[in-house]
């Protein structure tokens, strides 16, 4: 069950303040299945991690998402809504745990990446060139063993294209892609939601108003912050509005 206690949260959200993207990322999916153990959580699928992320964020502010993106074409700001709900179900069926790709002269086969990979290439300073390097099981070009730590630069955008719509089509929950008419000029703007990012977000702007709704009612009342944080949000409100009217 996700963490949606007060307390809990701040937590969280205290500990990412320091905290790189992807360790933010690894203290959200740990708030959203908080009776996993890191070991396990790391060895997902993307694709799973993703949907336990939206799961959170539809325990936590509901299932309306408000996305704001600029046109690529034209630049005008483009507003719309998405629902939650659609993206925190499970896949119907696991990943597939390894791909491979025949394509110029080239064979392929890698590893879907797990969370662990996805966050290891994170901390380097080329992502796409250490992902490749830890998730390539093997790679033969006309007949010749290539090695990982070179293949970023030997192989042809062809063949990196291959591998990439592979691995979405094995991990379809990893990559959440938006693809959005613009209102104003009519020309489609593909763009990546990162759900990580977003949620993060949202929980700094709902820990901060946190903290200051404890700073009001503490100055006010002179109660502990565990004990607002123990009232319910109607009940918290309810004080803050009293405050107010005296």
């Amino acid at each position: 069950m996700a963490i949606t206690r007060a307390a809990e949260l701040l937590a969280t959200w205290e500990a990412g303040l320091a905290q790189a993207p992807w360790g933010r990322a690894q203290l959200l999916h740990r708030a959203a299945r908080p009776d996993t153990g890191g070991e396990a959580l790391s060895s997902l699928p993307v694709g799973e991690r993703e949907a336990d992320l939206f799961a959170l964020r539809l325990a936590l502010f509901g299932e309306r998402m408000q996305v704001r993106l600029a046109c690529g074409a034209c630049g005008e700001d483009m507003e719309f809504d998405l629902d939650a709900r659609e993206f925190a179900r499970s896949p119907a069926a696991p990943a597939e745990p390894r791909v491979r790709v025949v394509e110029g002269g080239w064979e392929v086969e890698f590893r879907v990446p797990s969370v662990a990979d996805l966050t290891a290439a994170a901390r380097q300073p080329d992502a796409r060139r250490a992902l490749l390097a830890r998730c390539v099981v093997s790679a033969v070009r006309d007949g010749e063993t290539v090695a990982a730590d070179v293949l970023s630069d030997a192989l042809p955008e062809a063949v990196q294209r291959r591998l990439a719509e592979a691995a979405q089509a094995a991990d379809p929950g990893a990559d959440v892609t938006l693809n959005v008419n613009c209102p104003e000029c009519a020309a489609a703007t593909r763009a990546e939601l990162d759900i990580a990012s977003y949620l993060w977000t949202e929980l700094d702007a709902w820990a901060r108003d946190t903290l200051l709704d404890v700073h009001l009612l503490a100055t006010a009342y002179g109660w502990s912050e565990p004990e607002i944080l123990a009232l319910s949000p109607l009940r918290r409100r309810y004080y803050l509005e009293l405050c107010a009217d005296v």
